[in-house]
């Protein structure tokens, strides 16, 4: 399959036959349902001065899934999953850069949807949901579908700053793609400003707990950002979240949303591998992404 900007990745020059790494396609997209696709670039988080590396955190993940992951779990069976490399960021330091990268980023995902592929995005600085989303609402509106209306992610930051960077994404959705409501799971309060929570909540914005997964009444994005998680769990993120949540509860609403029918893409960020101890926070992601999979499996049209 023919994309544009994308680079494919090496991680994946090593698997065991019995880890489901070695059944992601990487030529061709035929008969898969679902893509993966890197967003190797955290020049969002630099500029927010946030700690640098996460634009090693596509690959990261990819290896934990090298090692992470059975090919033929009991009782369901993945989707058929396409890899179609890294989006090469533009060159650069400074905001026109970033959102030349972004540019990028959304005709990639625009071309796989377009091409009937479920994108699932691995970051990369969470500014890059906001391109990630752009590429899925510009297939939809293309092919005459409803695009994403809402959002829901799970980070321990609003992201909705007024300034170019990595905390801009779920502002800039509402603002200029026209996303209607937006949920939060994982919110700390003592991680955001005043004036972005008066932001949020005046814009409808729900603050969700982390007890269910409210099944959408419209399509949505889920994006994960992995500083939701407790630092002892998840070590290896841009921000570290000191009293963040569990895996095993967020991997639960992971797979829910995974399985519903609404959720039109999905995304895990702000991986950082340079301070991830023992590659203990991608190995979580591995597990969040397994997770997302196995909801996904439950769809009707997961396996055609």
């Amino acid at each position: 399959m023919q994309l544009p900007h994308c680079t494919p990745s090496a991680a994946w020059s090593s698997v065991s036959p019995a880890r489901l790494a070695s059944r992601i396609a990487t030529g061709s997209s035929h008969g898969c349902r679902v893509a993966l696709v890197g967003l190797a670039d955290d020049l969002g988080v630099r500029l927010n001065a946030g700690r640098p590396g996460a634009a090693a955190g596509p690959d990261a993940i990819r290896t934990a899934l090298c090692g992470y992951g059975v090919a033929d779990p009991h009782g369901f069976a993945f989707p058929r999953i396409y890899d179609a490399g890294n989006v090469a960021p533009a060159q650069g330091a400074d905001a026109a850069s970033l959102l030349e990268t972004h540019r990028r980023v959304r005709e990639t995902v625009r071309a796989l949807v377009a091409a009937g592929l479920f994108p699932v995005g691995l970051g990369g600085g969470h500014d890059l949901t906001l391109p990630f989303v752009a590429g899925v609402i510009d297939a939809c509106r293309d092919a005459g579908k409803t695009p994403p209306l809402s959002g829901r992610y799970f980070d321990a930051h609003l992201d909705v700053r007024e300034t170019v960077g990595s905390g801009m994404p779920f502002r800039r959705l509402m603002e200029d793609h026209q996303v209607r409501s937006l949920s939060i799971t994982g919110f700390n309060a003592f991680a955001n400003a005043r004036e972005h929570v008066e932001w949020f909540v005046s814009r409808g914005g729900e603050l969700l707990d982390a007890e269910r997964w409210m099944p959408p009444a419209v399509p949505c994005f889920v994006s994960l950002d992995l500083d939701v998680l407790d630092a002892s769990h998840a070590p290896g993120v841009s921000a570290l979240n000191p009293a963040g949540l569990c895996p095993v509860r967020l991997a639960a609403l992971i797979e829910a949303a995974g399985a519903c029918a609404e959720v039109a893409c999905f995304d895990i960020m702000e991986l950082c591998p340079s301070h991830d101890q023992d590659g203990r926070t991608a190995r979580v992601a591995a597990h969040m992404l397994l997770s997302f999979l196995r909801g996904f499996s439950r769809r009707p049209e997961a396996t055609a």
